[in-house]
């Protein structure tokens, strides 16, 4: 720092308003103008480490007055100048663009240079701006102030001493004596510092490494001070006057750091414990009111009664109230009961005993159009849901039924609770019960436990503040019960209409009338729900959709969310109606369209890489050079580096438009949905290549995730009579091969799989009956028609029909029982392809809900018997007419 800088005749002026850059202080600035982001392009960014730039002082004319002449800035003008008169107090007015913004340049400023400089983009606007660590190097004067395009320049000439000028000032009696003196200041500044704060142990080796006159800058830059007093350090060119003026200052903090010091050890020795928090409280107490936090004179509780007063509580739950606020204000603050009596006090005054939304009219033609702009398809749970509306709109306070949507995953069950919300215009909560096994968190835990709250819906109904919100209870078929209760049980008083008026939750310890709240329940299967809670509840089953409700759900929904969640239109990438079609076909098999959507999102993130890779981009960050100075780390000021906006001199910011624009849209082709999604994963070929083989099946089961096909494979061994079973099946599904292999055997002469009476099936041999895809867990009573399929196609040596599909239990005497699920197997057997299904005879009256779509392109066979089965199943109907023998 002791380097002497030579400084050109001419350099770029930065203006700082209000702010004094010293010689050897660094600072970090934001440039956002254009004048500004012009400059430090032309003068640093294309010049490297050899560009340097003025840092001159300005201040608004409402401040000061003008002491010199006048310039006014031209648009046009190229190179405006005027003279600027010498002295310390002489400064140049300069009129920008707006007649009223006026500002004075001081005529005295420092040549500073970039010791570090990154360059950004804002998104979304693209606007360019600069981050720029400047370090003050020496003084100079301004002679002349012009302007070059959007920034300004001035001729400068330099105010720092030449060597010899200064070895001649430092042999002066008086100059010596006053850097004694500062130095003496400075040390002791820096030893109170290093008691206060730890810090400062190297600072100490600038006093014998910085000359004495630069120190007097470093040391004054470090504090705050007035921009005045900034001014008058800048314009102190005489080491003497400097050094003066600095040792003040020094002088000047350390002793405000001494008296602070002193008033916080002589409080402390005096003050115990209780009067240090009754004066820090009457301190706050008077900061609240000078903010105007404590109007008329109100503490805290006596704000907490008036709130309390005016939440509208029921007159017994109010006298219960009024007892616990009068023991609260008889406690001590530092009492340990005072905080959580208070937090129930300030949740009792929250809770909306009376709030309540004000209902919409309801407009059924609005509520319909509405339903079908959200949803497609689902026709009969769209007429469950405005006849729902239908009665709410005849009889307001009518008791509802608690709606229960049933089905698989990604069919839009929590998005028709938000539209039944959205219809009656009330504000929607949505609690999710998946792995709740606590019963406190719906009732809430007592408040003798430690960390006690209330519970999900009390919690909920402070949220949003209303008493008659539409409460969506999602999952509710995914809780568990273990030694800390049972969940499930305690819905029980939630969701029936005769006890829900005086909920109680163990926290609150007082009723709640829940029955303004419209409940909605949500579940993937019936099954794990129990029976009296299912009791309390109407399900409404949404089974899954058709691939042609799938393409339509994925035009119009799917296809527009994911291009607006990646940033793209239909200018960047377009999706045929084939495409859709294929994705369906190929890549998906599920009963929602979740998955449709992440495959969707894939070919957007493809589409993206490629707009996005079209489109230049601004490097964020470019290091000219490091920070090696110890001055970062030596700042003797509590605050860090200073963070300040340049000010725009008189140019209008403009905003620069960041669009992406491509020559032409992405269109997704074949090509592309291989390369995006890999090969396919589904094809229409994969029954029949199962099914090439005597001894398989193609039953339809029903899982959590919608219905799916199963295939059964059977084979015999030489073995002593033994059935084996694989693919992690449950008890019920064993029991149903056990009754499958024992009506065979008993039948097996009437097939003609046995030539006689009395001969054993399985004389000699073992069966063993697989279910593939042996990692996910198989059970159900729905797979016997099935496996009895598949061993009479063993030991007939016939194959089944690989376009035939089948489901049904039952009985030891044969007959075929109904099951459940019939539309989402029927939907599954549509979405593989198989063109057949064999359902029971009971089981006629569901297909009403089967789309006629999906109907009108498959056979429905119909079972009594399992004969009726067996004449289906097999090409050319049942075995035994073929006389098959072993």
């Amino acid at each position: 720092m002791a380097e002497s800088v030579e400084l050109p005749s001419r350099l770029a002026i930065l203006p700082f308003r209000n702010k004094v850059l010293l010689p050897g202080a660094i600072i970090r600035i934001r440039c956002t103008s254009p004048s500004s982001v012009k400059l430090v392009e032309q003068e640093l960014w294309q010049r490297e480490e050899k560009g340097l730039i003025g840092i001159l002082p300005v201040r608004d004319a409402a401040e000061i007055k003008p002491l010199g002449p006048v310039v006014s800035q031209g648009t046009d003008s190229v190179d405006q100048s005027a003279k600027v008169l010498g002295g310390s107090s002489d400064s140049h007015k300069l009129e920008t663009k707006k007649p009223n913004d006026v500002v004075h340049w001081h005529s005295r400023g420092v040549a500073a240079r970039a010791l570090h400089l990154s360059r950004g983009v804002e998104k979304p606007s693209g606007r360019v701006t600069y981050i720029v660590v400047l370090e003050g190097l020496c003084r100079f004067s301004v002679q002349e102030l012009s302007t070059r395009g959007t920034y300004h320049t001035a001729r400068i000439s330099s105010l720092e001493m030449t060597k010899t000028e200064m070895e001649q000032v430092e042999q002066d009696p008086d100059f010596i004596m006053l850097s004694r003196q500062f130095k003496a200041t400075a040390m002791e500044l820096i030893s109170a510092l290093e008691l206060k704060q730890k810090t400062g142990g190297r600072t100490k080796v600038l006093l014998d490494t910085v000359p004495v006159h630069k120190l007097a800058d470093i040391f004054v830059a470090s504090f705050e001070i007035s921009f005045e007093e900034q001014l008058s350090m800048l314009d102190s060119v005489d080491p003497k006057v400097r050094l003066s003026k600095a040792t003040e200052l020094v002088d000047r903090h350390l002793q405000s750091i001494r008296v602070a010091e002193k008033i916080s050890q002589k409080v402390e020795g005096q003050l115990s414990k209780s009067q240090k928090e009754f004066l820090l409280r009457q301190q706050m107490r008077a900061i609240k009111e000078e903010l105007g936090d404590n109007d008329d004179d109100e503490d805290d509780l006596v704000a907490l009664e008036r709130k309390m007063q005016g939440a509208g509580m029921p007159q017994n739950i109010w006298k219960h109230a009024h007892r616990e606020l009068r023991r609260l204000k008889k406690m001590q603050p530092q009492q340990p009961g005072y905080t959580s009596s208070r937090v129930y006090l300030e949740l009792l005054a929250d809770l909306p005993w009376q709030r309540a939304s004000e209902e919409l009219e309801l407009d059924l033609r609005a509520a319909r159009k509405r339903l079908d702009s959200d949803h497609y398809g689902l026709a009969k749970v769209k007429q469950r849901i405005i006849e729902y509306l239908a009665v709410r709109k005849l009889k307001p306070d009518a008791r509802g039924p608690v709606l229960c949507f049933v089905g698989p995953p990604g069919v839009g069950k929590t998005s028709l609770a938000s539209s039944i919300a959205a219809a009656l215009g009330r504000k929607f909560l949505r609690i999710s019960l998946g792995g709740v096994k606590d019963e406190a968190d719906i009732r809430g835990h007592r408040r003798t436990y430690v960390g006690s709250m209330p519970g999900r819906l009390i919690d909920g109904l402070k949220r949003v503040a209303v008493c008659n919100p539409v409460m969506l209870l999602d999952e509710v078929d995914k809780t568990g019960s273990d030694v800390r209760g049972d969940p499930a049980s305690a819905l029980l008083e939630v969701l029936d209409p005769e006890q829900n008026k005086t909920f109680n939750d163990h926290y609150l310890n007082v009723p709640f009338d829940l029955s303004k709240v419209i409940f909605v329940a949500t579940a993937n299967r019936m099954q794990p729900i129990p029976p009296p809670l299912l009791d309390r509840m109407e399900v409404i089953e949404l089974p899954g959709y058709t691939p042609e409700e799938k393409l339509q759900i994925a035009m119009h929904h799917l296809i527009p969310r994911v291009l607006d969640q990646h940033g793209l239109s239909s200018e960047f990438l377009q999706v045929p109606e084939e495409m859709v079609k294929l994705v369906i076909q190929r890549y998906t098999r599920e009963a929602g369209v979740r998955n449709l959507e992440r495959n969707l999102a894939a070919l957007a993130r493809a589409a993206a890489v490629k707009v996005a890779e079209q489109e230049q981009v601004v490097p964020l960050n470019k290091g000219m050079r490091g920070l090696a100075t110890p001055l970062m780390e030596n700042r003797l000021a509590d605050s860090t580096e200073v963070e300040m906006e340049v000010i725009p001199m008189g140019v209008n910011s403009r905003e620069i438009s960041n669009t992406f624009k491509i020559a032409s849209p992405l269109i997704v082709d074949e090509a592309m949905l291989e390369k995006v999604l890999g090969p396919p994963r589904f094809d229409d070929r994969e029954a029949a290549d199962r099914v090439s083989t005597p001894g398989v099946s193609v039953g339809l089961v029903w899982t959590s995730f919608g219905g799916e096909v199963q295939f059964v494979e059977a084979t015999a061994m030489a073995g002593k009579g033994e059935l084996h079973l694989t693919g992690q099946l449950g008890d019920v599904i064993k029991e149903s091969a056990q009754i499958a292999l024992t009506w065979v055997r008993a039948r097996a002469t009437d097939f003609g799989l046995a030539t006689a009476d009395g001969i054993n099936l399985l004389e000699g041999r073992d069966v063993h009956i697989h279910f593939p895809a042996g990692a996910v867990p198989k059970d159900g009573p729905s797979a016997g028609v099935t496996l009895v399929t598949a061993l009479v196609s063993l030991f007939s040596q016939k194959r089944v029909r690989s376009d035939t599909a089948m489901t049904g239990e039952m009985t030891l005497r044969g007959l075929v029982l109904p099951v459940g699920g019939v539309k989402d197997k029927v939907l599954a057997a549509h979405r593989h392809g198989i063109k057949r299904v064999i359902l029971p005879e009971r089981n006629l009256k569901d297909l009403v809900e089967v789309p006629s779509s999906v109907l009108a392109n498959m056979e429905i066979l119909i079972a009594k018997r399992m004969e009726d089965v067996l004449e289906n199943a097999f090409e050319g109907g049942c075995p035994w007419r073929q006389h098959s023998k072993l």
